[in-house]
Parts: structure tokens; C-alpha cells; sequence
């Protein structure tokens, strides 16, 4: 059919042209809406921004035409052959393009959005800065494809060839590419936040710096892929094969690897803190610094694993042989304020041999401490504060109790790693020495923490049973102030200068001020000068925690700001504002 004669039946309303022959006409720019071109022939054809929204274009062969700007919205181009076509930003929205054949066309800035896609032929398409969201690509063969920049949020791209495309820095937020293949596929920079990766083929794809967060990649095949950079936080990775790949400085916080094979892999400066890692292979991997912070690792491999410079601080191990591991020294601590490791261990050498795997059945967060005759839980409880004030940042919780045949297991959870052994033993020591002085002092301590007793509960003045003896002891006189002693003043005074440290290492400002206030009067009630405890101790202690935590400085100063006259003038309100003004004069000095 002649141009002329086509575009004259069109005008009188003509719209079934099926089968017509247009090769190589020029129509750009015109309007040829709800048209019936099924079959038609349109072999480098000229529809640069023609509009052919609702057209009919079924098994039309628009081989290299030139469809820039074209509107193709809700169009059916099923089974149309487009290969080589120029598409530059068309509009394609809910079009359906089934079984289309696409190759090597350029789609450029083309809006697909919600265009059906199933059984395309996609290869070495340019789909570059496209907006694919919400399109079912579902078993296309999108080998070799460039897709880079482009947009596919909540794309189904389930068993899709994406082999060696190019998806660098697209948005696939959500989307779905279970059991692709993405085999050598660049993805540097890619957004992938949620999006399901059950058993695709990931070997050696490049994924440097993108953002995997939330992803599921159980079962995934990431052997020899590069991930420098990426982000992997709470990203599940069970059964995931990383055989050799690079996470070097990766995020894998809170992430799970059960069963993962990282056999190999390179995780220099990687952060697992948190994650959770069982039963998993990181045999011949490479940990040199990196960061394992309450990461738990149960039934794991380490054999010739590098391990040089691991920050373990509260790490948790079960059935775990670190006797093979390849490592110098650890970190134990992590500051939070300035982000780096802390307490080289050992502090002074390098660990000799398989020294790390024996250094951890005593160098542990948990501490099991066994008594022989039952202990009494108020003298326990002194004596843990005791030591935590001994050592050096240590803060101890009870993680069980147990009454065993022989004896008394108490197990204690630490907030580091620490000489377990050591500390157990000197538990036991001061435990005796912290129970006689809880019994000669004990009035005193339910005097000062208000503890009264009633008919239906035992008089807490009554004392008990010592575990050491067997033994009743006598009660011991009411603390009269008038005949304390020098020396019981000062026993006295330790007693609550102790108490108030632990308080305020332990509590915010919101809930320490009124417990430290009411132990400062007890102390003036019983004639004893406070005025060091305000000025030095108390500051002191407020200066040294603000420093660990910088967080504690904040809320001390939302306090100072909130708080009403009354107890911004009161005994702790000033050693507040004294310790605040210190910090402040700190700063200033550093920064000058």
C-alpha cells in the first residue's frame, strides 16, 4: 500500500491495516491512535514521536526502526519483533510486549512501567536509565544486557538470563530474581534493599559498594564474586556458597550465615558485628581486622583461618575450635565514640601457635564461679559490685544458678573478655571478707535502702545463717551517730562512695540524681562531710563515663537543661554542672 493511500483511509476512519506493508515510510510525528497493525511491516519504518497508544502491533516487524519519543502507551506488541529498534525514551507503559524480540534494541530512558514482558528476547538490549518498576521479566533472556542506572522496583526477574549485564547502580528494591542468573553480571553500586535472591547464580558478579540490606540469599551462589563495600545488614544468607569471595570491609551486621560456606573468602576489616554464624565453613579465610562484636559462633570452622587484629568484644563461641586459626594478637574492647578497637591482646607479644584456641577457654565473657556451701545473695551481690569496680570497665550479670550435687554453680555473664579463671578465683576470695562486713553493717544497708520488714516476712535486722560457719550470729546494734567511731565513719563512707560510683556507671541521670541525693543526706545525717563526694568523686565518676560513653554526656546535659531549680541547685544538680563544665573546658582544649 502507497503512504499517501494509508494515511488517506486512516483520515476517513479507516483502522484495521493488518499485514500492510510501510517499509522504511516516513510517519514521525503523526497520530495514528487505536490502530489495528497486526503483522504489518514496518522494517525501518520512521515513527520518531508518533503517537500509537492502544494500537495493535502484534507480530509487526519493526526491525531497526526509528521509534524515538514514540507513544507505545498500552500498545500490544506481542510477538513483534523490535530487534535493533531505536526506542530513546518511548513511552511503553502497560504495554504488553510477550514473546517480543527486542535484541540488541535500544530502549534508552524508556518508561515500561507495568508492561508485560514474559518470554521476551532481550539480549544485549539497552535498557539504560529505564523505568522498569513493577515488570514481569520473568524467564527473559536478558544476557549481556545494559541496564545500567535503570529503575526496577518490585520487578519480577524470577529465572531471567541476566548473565554478564551491566546493572550498575540500578534500583531493584524489592524485586524479585529467584534462581536468575547473574553469572560475571556488574553490579557495582546496585540498590538491592529486600529484595529475593533464593538461589541465584551470583559468581563472579561484581557488587562492590551496593546496598544488599534485607536481602534473602539463602542458597545463593556467591563463590569468587566481589563485594567490597556492600552493604549486608540483617541480610540472610543460610546455606549461601561465598567460596572465595571478596567482602573485604563489607557490612554484614546482624546477618544471618548459617551453614554458609566462606571458605576463603576475604573478610579484611569486614563488620559482623551481631551477625549470627552456625554451623558455617571459614576455613582459609582471611579475618585480619575484622570487627566480630557480639557476633555468635556456634559449631563454626576455623582451620588456617587469619585472624590477626578480630575485634572479639563480646563475641559468644559454642563448640568452636580456634586451635588451628592463624592469628598474632586480638582486640577485646570497642569504643563506640571513636570507632576503633581497644585492649590489644596480648598486650606486650604475639600468641604463640594455637594459643588463641586455648586463651578462649579462659579468656571468655562468662564466668563460672562454684561455691561449696550456698552463698547468700546480699553478700553476692556486693561482692560482684566489688569487683566490677576492681576491674577495668567490666560490668557482670547473672546468667544462671544451679544447685548441683557437690556444689553451687554460679555462672556470670560479662560485658568483655575477660581472665574468666582469674576472676572466679578472686570472687571467691572477697566473697567471705564482703559477707562478714554485710552482716556487721547489714541494719545500716536496710536502714539506708529503706528496707523495712512485717509480721509476715522475716526482720531483715535478724541475721542470718553464715554460710561459712553454720553458725547464728547476734544482732548487731542500731547505728546511733553519737557513737560512731572514726573508724566506722570512714567504713561508712567507703560503703556509700562505692554505692554512688555503681549508680552512676550504671544508671541515666533521670533515675541516679535522687538515689545519690538521698545517700549524700544519710551521709550528713550521720555527721559526715560530703563536700569531697561533691566536688571530686562524684565528677570524677560523671567525667570517666561521659568519656566512654558520649551518649551519657548528652543525656547529663538534657537533664541540666530540663530539670526544675530545685534540683539543678541540690547536691548532685551541682556536681552536674561542675562535671559539665569540665568536659566542656576538655573540649575546648582538644579542638584548639
Amino acid at each position: 500500500m502507497e503512504l499517501v493511500q494509508f494515511l488517506n483511509q486512516y483520515q476517513k476512519g479507516e483502522r484495521d491495516f493488518s499485514h500492510v506493508d510501510l517499509a522504511g515510510a516516513n510517519l514521525s510525528g503523526m497520530s495514528f491512535r487505536d490502530i489495528n497493525l497486526t503483522g504489518a511491516n514496518l522494517t525501518a519504518a520512521n515513527l520518531s514521536w508518533t503517537t500509537l497508544s492502544n494500537a495493535i502491533l502484534t507480530g509487526a516487524s519493526l526491525h531497526q526502526a526509528d521509534l524515538r519519543n514514540v507513544n507505545l502507551n498500552r500498545a500490544n506488541l506481542d510477538q513483534a519483533i523490535l530487534s535493533r529498534a531505536k526506542l530513546l525514551k518511548a513511552d511503553l507503559r502497560l504495554a504488553t510486549l510477550q514473546g517480543a524480540d527486542l535484541n540488541w534494541a535500544e530502549l534508552q530512558e524508556a518508561d515500561l512501567s507495568g508492561a508485560e514482558l514474559q518470554g521476551s528476547k532481550l539480549e544485549q538490549v539497552n535498557l539504560e536509565q529505564a523505568k522498569l518498576n513493577g515488570v514481569n521479566l520473568s524467564n527473559c533472556d536478558l544476557m549481556e544486557a545494559n541496564l545500567r542506572r535503570s529503575s526496577l522496583i518490585n520487578a519480577k526477574l524470577r529465572e531471567s538470563n541476566l548473565r554478564e549485564s551491566n546493572l550498575e547502580e540500578a534500583n531493584l528494591r524489592d524485586a524479585d530474581l529467584e534462581r536468575a542468573s547473574l553469572t560475571e553480571a556488574n553490579l557495582h553500586g546496585v540498590y538491592m534493599r529486600g529484595c529475593n535472591l533464593r538461589d541465584v547464580d551470583l559468581h563472579r558478579a561484581i557488587l562492590t559498594g551496593a546496598d544488599l540490606s534485607d536481602v534473602i540469599l539463602d542458597s545463593a551462589d556467591l563463590s569468587r564474586a566481589n563485594l567490597t563495600g556492600t552493604y549486608l545488614l540483617k541480610a540472610s544468607l543460610r546455606r549461601t556458597i561465598l567460596l572465595r569471595t571478596v567482602l573485604q570491609s563489607v557490612y554484614l551486621l546482624r546477618a544471618d550465615l548459617t551453614e554458609a560456606n566462606l571458605r576463603g573468602a576475604d573478610l579484611r576489616e569486614a563488620d559482623l558485628s551481631g551477625a549470627y554464624i552456625c554451623d558455617a565453613s571459614l576455613s582459609e579465610a582471611n579475618l585480619a581486622g575484622a570487627y566480630l562484636l557480639e557476633t555468635r559462633i556456634i559449631r563454626t570452622k576455623f582451620e588456617q583461618t587469619q585472624m590477626t587484629g578480630c575485634c572479639i568484644h563480646d563475641w559468644y563461641l559454642e563448640d568452636v575450635d580456634l586451635s588451628k586459626a592463624e592469628c598474632n594478637y586480638v582486640f577485646t574492647r570497642f569504643n563506640y565514640g571513636t570507632k576503633n578497637p581497644t585492649d590489644r591482646f596480648p598486650v606486650d607479644r604475639h600468641f604463640l601457635p594455637g594459643e588463641l584456641g586455648q586463651s578462649t577457654s579462659e579468656d571468655s565473657t562468662i564466668i563460672e564461679v562454684s561455691f561449696t556451701i550456698a552463698p547468700l545473695w546480699q553478700a553476692l551481690a556486693l561482692t560482684i559490685t566489688q569487683v566490677e569496680l576492681e576491674c577495668n570497665d567490666v560490668q557482670l550479670q547473672v546468667k544462671s544458678y544451679e544447685t548441683r550435687e557437690l556444689d553451687y554453680l554460679l555462672r556470670l555473664q560479662g560485658s568483655r573478655l575477660i581472665n574468666s579463671k582469674i576472676l572466679a578465683q578472686r570472687i571467691l576470695k572477697l566473697y567471705p571478707e564482703v559477707f562478714r562486713k554485710f552482716q556487721e553493717q547489714q541494719a545500716a544497708i536496710y536502714t539506708l535502702m529503706e528496707i523495712r520488714g512485717n509480721s509476715s516476712i522475716a526482720d531483715p535486722a535478724v541475721e542470718p545463717v553464715s554460710p561459712v560457719s553454720q553458725t547464728p550470729t547476734q544482732e548487731p546494734a542500731k547505728v546511733n551517730p553519737q557513737q560512731l567511731q572514726k573508724d566506722d565513719r570512714q567504713r561508712i563512707y567507703q560503703e556509700v562512695v562505692n554505692q554512688i560510683q555503681h549508680i552512676i556507671m550504671f544508671q541515666n541521670p533521670a533515675r541516679f540524681v535522687e538515689s545519690v541525693q538521698r545517700l549524700l543526706m544519710f551521709l550528713q545525717d550521720k555527721g559526715i562531710s560530703t563536700e569531697e563526694v561533691q566536688k571530686t568523686i562524684i565528677g570524677r565518676i560523671l567525667v570517666k563515663r561521659s568519656h566512654q560513653d558520649p551518649e551519657f554526656q548528652t543525656q547529663l546535659m538534657e537533664w541540666e537543661q530540663k530539670v526544675d531549680e530545685s534540683a539543678r541547685f541540690s547536691l548532685v544538680g551541682e556536681s552536674i554542672r561542675l562535671a559539665l563544665a569540665t568536659l566542656w573546658a576538655q573540649e575546648k582544649s582538644e579542638s584548639s
